[in-house]
């Protein structure tokens, strides 16, 4: 019976360590495969693995334990990379708290040197590690500092962090502080994934929405949620001169709240009621959020709440079931227009829309152009250009030239979009990705046919015409021998009496003598000719030495 007991109390112990509440000690560690958390203080939030959504597959995160439903993820390092069952997460003996998968690390928190002795999961939603002794104690690491795609109550965001949406094939969305000269305010921008690899100066990102402008000339400026749901700008912990992006003006409430920047693009305040409702959201129209429709245009339905994509002639869409289109990125064609006065290029006009476009990639703004029209010509004139956006600038007409298109379009009245198109039909400046390898596969079968092709046609030819050439060697040879035993006539080409008698303009070797001389000696080649090919050798051989001229 005390055997019985003293399991009983060996497994309480494991239940304790496996949902910790208090100090996590260094050397601790989660896995994958069992249900193992850390919990906050008052179990508010937890820390651990939780599953990505495929089977099998799990994040590293940290979530609202409460709650009921599926978990509200709030932070994980591996949103992009999920792990197996076999997945852990050590707080080594040297203080990195490092998520291994397999025989791989993919991801750590670098404390190695910084005198790490524990962890805490905070009530505020931050997992934090400790150096020192509890009595005196700092942060050398926290959750806050490397934030994902979500702001808790408290969460300070800095000028050097950034809120970012879960990557797909198109790009990402983020949050952070535009500084300008001697202000800043935080935006909202679309970072195109078509900008890897690309020098700075080419990287293509948009920023679509901003707050109001606070000035920084205390350089200590923070972005922060409190608790009563009020999301502004402040100078550091002073909530004096803070300036609001959102006002809770319906009264204090200790209920839940998040800030999240989705995939789509907008960036909302949610508060929790029995479920998450949006309480703020920065816009109003889906179609605002810059590559929303990656490189194709976004419409709104009757509603103006729902939205759907239109890809742009040589684009389609970016994958199975997205509604999207790919980021076929236009640059200028590499035969310059002037080279072929812009031979087979014509202008394709989509009407009522505008293009999101950064200063990047313009070419030239042409202000008060009267006539729509003129907007495309400008554009088919320019070697560099390869789409032309028409519209109102400080209510003034106004025509951008575009040397790419890369953030989408939105429907707009006030303006019409032109695109340089081929004869063909296909975009004029450039093509997609995927119909360049297609066009390179392509090519690679054809072009080997083809050279093949082309040299049996060539041999086959030689082969021919020397047959034809052979044969009337052989025969002119023929005729000529049959001719020119002694006595016999002269034998002339066609050419050469054609000649000699100027285009058989004038008569040669007329008179008597010649007509006899000549029909005889036919005559006799004839009966020679007769007899050889009776046999008669003898006659032949005389006939041969008694012929005379």
């Amino acid at each position: 019976m005390a055997c019985l007991h003293y399991l009983v109390y060996l497994s309480l112990l494991v239940e304790l360590a496996i949902f910790s509440t208090g100090q996590i000690p260094i050397g601790s560690q989660l896995s994958a495969s069992q249900n193992q958390v850390w919990l906050s203080e008052n179990s508010t939030f937890a820390f651990g693995f939780t599953s990505s959504g495929s089977d099998g597959q799990f994040l590293l995160a940290i979530w609202y334990s409460k709650l009921p439903g599926d978990p509200t993820v709030t932070w994980s390092p591996n949103r992009e990379s999920p792990v197996g069952s076999d997945a852990t997460v050590k707080l080594d003996l040297t203080g990195n708290l490092v998520l291994v998968d397999g025989n791989s690390s993919l991801w750590m928190s670098n404390t190695s040197h910084q005198g790490v002795k524990y962890a805490v999961m905070s009530e505020s939603g931050s997992f934090i590690l400790y150096n020192g002794s509890s009595n005196d104690s700092q942060i050398a690491w926290q959750s806050f500092w490397h934030p994902s795609d979500t702001l808790l109550p408290g969460q300070e965001l800095t000028g050097s962090l950034e809120l970012s949406s879960v990557k797909s094939s198109l790009g990402y969305y983020s949050l952070k502080m535009l500084q300008q000269r001697t202000s800043l305010s935080l935006a909202l921008t679309y970072v195109s994934l078509e900008s890897s690899g690309a020098s700075p100066e080419y990287y293509a990102n948009y920023s679509y929405w901003s707050s109001p402008e606070i000035s920084n000339a205390t350089g200590d400026v923070v972005a922060v949620l409190d608790q009563s749901g009020n999301f502004g700008i402040k100078y550091g912990s002073s909530s004096s001169g803070t300036m609001y992006v959102h006002k809770n003006d319906s009264g204090g409430s200790t209920s839940p709240r998040r800030i999240t920047i989705g995939t789509d693009g907008n960036l909302r305040l949610y508060r929790w009621d029995e479920a998450w409702v949006t309480e703020w959201s920065a816009l109003s129209n889906p179609c605002m959020a810059a590559g929303v429709c990656g490189s194709g245009v976004c419409t709104l339905d009757s509603s103006k709440t729902n939205s759907s994509c239109t890809c742009l002639q040589g684009n389609s869409s970016a994958s199975s079931g997205d509604k999207a289109c790919s980021l076929s990125s236009l640059k200028p064609s590499s035969v310059k227009c002037s080279e072929n006065h812009g031979i087979g290029i014509t202008m394709e006009t989509v009407a009522q829309t505008n293009y999101y476009f950064s200063g990047a990639s313009t070419v030239k703004n042409y202000s008060n152009v009267m006539v729509a029209s003129q907007c495309a010509e400008y554009c088919l004139s320019d070697c560099d250009c390869v789409a032309a956006v028409y519209g109102l600038e400080d209510d003034k007409p106004s025509c951008w030239t575009l040397k790419s298109l890369v953030f989408g379009g939105f429907q707009d009245p006030s303006a019409t979009l032109y695109m340089k198109v081929g004869s063909n039909g296909s975009q004029a400046g450039g093509s997609s990705s995927g119909d360049s390898s297609s066009s390179k596969g392509a090519q690679a079968v054809v072009l080997p046919l083809v050279l093949c092709t082309s040299a049996v046609i060539a041999l086959l030819i030689f082969l021919l015409c020397y047959n034809i050439r052979r044969r009337r060697i052989m025969q002119h040879h023929s005729i000529s021998s049959s001719l020119s035993f002694p006595g016999a006539p002269v034998f002339f080409s066609f050419h050469v009496l054609q000649s000699a008698t100027e285009n058989f303009s004038r008569l040669i070797g007329t008179g008597i003598r010649y007509y006899i001389t000549t029909h005889l000696s036919i005559i006799l080649i004839q009966l020679s000719v007769y007899d050889c090919g009776q046999g008669v050798s003898e006659a032949c051989t005389r006939g041969h030495s008694e012929m005379g001229p």
